[in-house]
């Protein structure tokens, strides 16, 4: 039978749960009026290093690759990402948790309407660097010219201080950014899925992957993941499904 200490030499073998939080996403994390992590990513954190029988670490970064190459270099036992390819060299991810939507935004008067019309010369498309949108749309893209700002929640800045014709993000963000500013429109629908997962670095090997896996599994069966949803206030997101996703 496995131990919580033996799980704990698996996962946090250098004593505490060292945990790589990426505010990028506000949908997943943020920071309390006390500066401490918080959203469910955190929550999650707090609930795997409780089983282990451990304490935490934070390790907070405004992006996304930043927090990747935080887990890839052992410098933190565990991070939150979204499952992808380009990604998954020097980590393992747990099945997701979360899916999220990417969404495109743009000018009120723009004549586009609908996602498939976005992959066009003449519409330059801005993207946090090394985030999700990043990743995907640098596969998927073949003719729209790719401009990446130096962090998701600087995209819609960058789309409007640039005057670009295209803003894709997280929906939740772009949608928050549309009430504050006039003169902006999402586009309908989504362009991408976001299977958010936990991911730990590689060399903790298939053990800590299975045991990281089942607590995954477990919080969505239990209904602890949706539990965060209502506690946080979580809109426009949806619990994963069990298992992992096809990838594109």
């Amino acid at each position: 039978m496995t131990t919580s200490s033996s799980l704990a030499s698996l996962i946090a073998p250098h004593g505490p749960l060292r945990v790589a939080i990426n505010l990028g996403n506000p949908v997943l994390a943020g920071l309390d009026a006390s500066g401490e992590p918080a959203g469910i990513s955190a929550d999650l954190s707090r609930l795997l290093a409780a089983q282990l029988g451990v304490g935490i670490e934070w390790r907070i970064f405004k992006k996304a690759d930043e927090s990747v190459k935080c887990v890839r270099a052992d410098e933190a036992d565990i991070g939150f990402f979204a499952i992808d390819p380009v990604r998954g060299e020097g980590l393992l991810f747990s099945p997701p948790y979360v899916q999220i939507e990417g969404a495109y935004m743009v000018r009120s008067d723009s004549p586009l309407q609908s996602n498939d019309e976005v992959d066009q010369a003449s519409h330059r498309v801005v993207v946090g660097a090394g985030s999700a949108y990043d990743l995907f749309l640098t596969r998927h893209l073949k003719n729209a010219p790719i401009v990446r700002a130096p962090s998701s929640p600087a995209v819609v800045d960058v789309f409007m201080a640039q005057q670009l014709e295209v803003a894709a993000g997280v929906k939740q963000q772009l949608q928050a950014d549309a009430q504050r500013l006039p003169g902006v429109r999402l586009l309908p629908g989504r362009f991408m899925v976001i299977h958010q997962a936990m991911g730990i670095p590689a060399q903790r090997g298939a053990q800590a992957r299975e045991h990281l896996n089942a607590f995954v599994e477990e919080a969505k069966r239990s209904g602890w993941v949706a539990d965060a949803f209502v506690r946080h206030a979580i809109q426009g997101a949806a619990v994963a499904p069990p298992g992992y996703p096809a990838h594109d």
